[in-house]
C-alpha cells in the first residue's frame, strides 16, 4: 500500500561474550612462521638503525629458529641485542615501523589454520590474546590487523619518549608467559579452565598446562611428544609441505654460510 514501509530484515546480532572464556596464540611458529623480531630488525636495518654486522648476526639466529626451533638462549640473544639496538629510537618511529614490518613481512607469514582457529574463537564470543616474547608495540600491532582483542608482549623501559635499552620485568618467555596469563585472567575475570592456548614450543608447556584446553600447533619434537602423552590436540599446518620446509631450511642455512665465507674472502684479499 502506498506509504506503507517495507519491513527490514533484522540485524545479524553480534555474539554473546563467553563471560570467562579466552583464547591465548603464541606467535612465532604458531600464528607465522619464522621470527616475528627478525623482520623486525631487517626493518631497522633497512632504515640505518644499525650495520651490517649486525645484521649478519640477526640472519644468523633467523635461520638457527627455523632449523632447530625456539629455545631460551635464542631469544634472550636475539632479544639482547635488539635492546642494545634500540637504545635511543623513539617509540612513535617504532610504532610505525610496526605497521610496515607486518604489511611487508608478517601478513604473508601467518598461517591460514592457526588464523582461522583465531577467527573462530572471535565468532563464539571469546576474547583472543596474543602471548609473545616479541616487544609489545610489534604483537599489539599484529594483534590490531588481525582484529584480536589485544596482546601481551615483551617491555621496553621508556623515558622522554624513547627506548632505553633496559627491560620493564622480563622477557615474556615460558614460565613468564604463563604468569602474565594467569594475572591477566584474574584482573579480566577469566576462569582458566575454560581457556584454550596454543603453541609451537615445548617452552610454553607452562602455559598450555595452565589452561583446561591446551592445543599444540606446528610443535617441536618435544612439545608433539608431550602433547600426544597427555592427548592433546595438534595441528601442523607444514603438513605435506615439510620436505620441501626442510629443503628450504637446509638451502638457508648452507646460503648464509656461503655468504659468509665469500665475505671473509672478499675481506681478506
Amino acid at each position: 500500500m502506498p506509504g506503507e514501509k517495507k519491513a527490514q530484515a533484522p540485524a545479524r546480532p553480534a555474539p554473546l561474550e563467553r563471560a570467562g572464556e579466552a583464547a591465548f596464540f603464541d606467535v612465532d611458529n604458531t600464528l607465522m612462521k619464522g621470527a616475528s623480531l627478525f623482520h623486525v630488525a631487517r626493518k631497522m636495518y633497512e632504515r640505518k638503525a644499525f650495520t651490517l654486522r649486525d645484521a649478519v648476526g640477526y640472519a644468523w639466529k633467523h635461520a638457527a629458529f627455523l632449523f632447530r626451533g625456539e629455545s631460551l638462549e635464542d631469544v634472550r640473544s636475539i632479544q639482547s641485542s635488539a635492546l642494545a639496538l634500540a637504545a635511543g629510537i623513539r617509540t612513535a618511529d617504532v610504532a610505525t615501523i610496526g605497521h610496515e614490518v607486518y604489511d611487508e613481512f608478517i601478513e604473508s607469514r601467518i598461517w591460514p589454520g592457526t588464523k582461522a582457529l583465531a577467527e573462530q574463537h572471535l565468532r563464539v564470543g571469546r576474547r583472543v590474546w596474543l602471548v609473545t616474547a616479541t616487544p609489545i608495540e610489534v604483537a599489539s600491532v599484529i594483534s590490531e590487523r588481525l582484529g584480536l582483542t589485544g596482546a601481551l608482549g615483551t617491555v621496553g623501559e621508556i623515558e622522554d619518549g624513547a627506548y632505553t635499552g633496559r627491560l620493564v620485568g622480563q622477557i615474556l618467555h615460558g614460565a613468564a608467559k604463563a604468569s602474565a596469563v594467569s594475572g591477566l585472567a584474574e584482573r579480566e575475570g577469566l576462569d582458566l579452565r575454560r581457556c584454550w592456548a596454543y603453541s609451537d614450543s615445548r617452552n610454553d608447556i607452562p602455559l598450555l598446562t595452565l589452561v583446561g584446553h591446551p592445543v599444540a600447533i606446528n610443535p617441536d619434537i618435544r612439545l608433539r611428544a608431550h602433547a600426544n602423552a597427555h592427548n592433546w590436540p595438534i595441528y601442523d599446518f607444514r603438513a605435506g609441505r615439510r620436505a620441501a620446509t626442510l629443503g628450504l631450511k637446509a638451502a638457508t642455512v648452507g646460503g648464509a654460510l656461503y655468504g659468509l665465507w665469500r665475505g671473509y674472502a672478499r675481506i681478506r684479499r
